[in-house]
């Protein structure tokens, strides 16, 4: 029942986690494109009313112009829309996925003890201290070097080398698909802090300054501009550590940490050259097509380089003699056969006593309604099992291959 509970919940926030994601990063992407899509204004009233910068565009049946003041508005309207709770319902409904997926079966997901031999209470306060952590030192980068000449490019090198580092530990200490999640946990977790505790308290002092009658300080746009932008580059990299973990031939390999790495600049690459693709319409960017170019380039060599080698691993007689030496007419793979391997590489999980996922192999009918899966998660994936903790080999993937595609027998 545990298990069904679980997988409910997992279900549920995934849902709605990507449903606020997606309305935050749409918010996100508009507001980018926004920027950098205003010119300058035409209409005298506009600009004695201080606007920097209008669009007009069309959309759904209507007309839309929107303007932007560069510090503040003649006036405060009576509803001002904030920005915020798509931020914070996504971080609040990603962390209790992470809590519900990783962090209640620490001992299965989150540990690999090839690499680190953990507690899971120990797992777990590592990887939350991942998120803490990170913040914390990307943070202190930005107050550092962020309003220095030359600030953006010195905080962009620092902020790419705390990232590597925190890729490296990450895989080095994790089971590699955990550790993929966890570096996206980890930016994700600094853009939602980026809007908790620079974007919003910024606009707050701005809107409290001009409701006092007071000067703004230009600063707080600066600074919300800053780290908005760092949001804007961090979240195609995000995006892909979150979907790795449905491909597992990316953080199974050897090196999976230059895998994240790669890709991650790969996104970051490729979401520059739609930052500056609109300026660039308008002459004030050169051309962003090399960032583009180099983003797939990066792409296309990690497709090279993980593409699979041939293997050459023979199913002899021999080796299915070692599981029971049992096939059925035509040399398919017979139940009997199978069930020795299913034994020792699956009932842990998946037997009388734990049956994870609500799914139970301890059984000739329950192995045929699970042999999609089993084929799936085995053979072509290669997920299961979890960080392959029962050490099945790849002649024992290759039998249970061989049984699915003669027909999955049961007898």
């Amino acid at each position: 029942m545990e298990s069904y509970v679980l997988d409910w919940l997992n279900l549920l926030l995934r849902w709605a986690h990507v449903v606020t994601a997606i309305a935050w990063i749409g918010s996100s992407f508009y507001f980018v494109f926004l920027d950098s899509s205003l010119t300058p204004p035409e209409d005298d009233d506009l600009k004695k009313q201080g606007v920097s910068g209008e669009l007009w565009a069309v959309h759904g049946g209507g007309f839309y112009h929107p303007v932007k003041f560069a510090v503040k508005p003649p006036q405060l309207p009576k509803h001002l829309h904030w920005f915020y709770w798509e931020s914070y319902s996504t971080w609040l409904t990603g962390f209790a996925l992470f809590t519900v997926s990783y962090l209640w079966s620490a001992g299965t997901y989150l540990i690999d003890k090839s690499k680190m031999d953990w507690l899971p209470w120990q797992a777990i306060a590592v990887a939350i201290g991942f998120l803490v952590v990170f913040w914390l030192l990307y943070d202190l980068i930005c107050r550092i070097f962020g309003q220095r000449k030359n600030g953006d490019a010195i905080v962009g090198v620092l902020v790419l080398v705390l990232v590597c580092v925190a890729s490296w530990l990450a895989c080095h200490w994790f089971a590699g698909r955990a550790a993929f999640l966890l570096v996206g946990a980890m930016l994700a977790t600094s853009m939602s802090a980026n809007v908790a505790h620079w974007i919003i308290p910024g606009q707050r002092k701005v809107v409290a300054a001009i409701k006092a009658g007071q000067p703004v300080d230009p600063i707080h746009g600066i600074r919300g501009k800053q780290r908005s932008v760092h949001n804007t580059y961090f979240t195609l990299p995000v995006l892909f550590a979150m979907l790795s973990g449905h491909y597992s031939f990316t953080y199974t390999h050897p090196q999976n940490w230059l895998v994240l790495i790669a890709m991650m600049f790969a996104g970051a690459a490729i979401r520059q050259f739609f930052v500056m693709r609109h300026g660039y319409k308008l002459g004030r960017n050169t051309n962003p097509l090399p960032y583009a170019g180099v983003g797939v380039a990066v792409i296309l060599a990690m497709i090279v380089w993980l593409a699979p080698k041939p293997e050459p691993v023979s199913v002899s007689s021999d080796s299915i003699a070692t599981h029971a030496g049992n096939t059925v007419a035509g040399g398919q793979i017979g139940y009997a056969t199978l069930q020795p391997i299913l034994a020792q590489r699956c009932y842990l999980c998946h037997g009388a006593q734990v049956q994870m996922k609500n799914v139970r192999l301890d059984s000739a009918a329950n192995v045929k309604l699970h042999a999609q899966a089993i084929y799936q998660q085995v053979v072509v994936s290669k997920i299961m099992p979890m960080t392959n903790a029962t050490g099945i080999s790849e002649a024992e993937r290759m039998l249970i291959k061989q049984w699915f595609e003669t027909g999955a027998k049961s007898d």
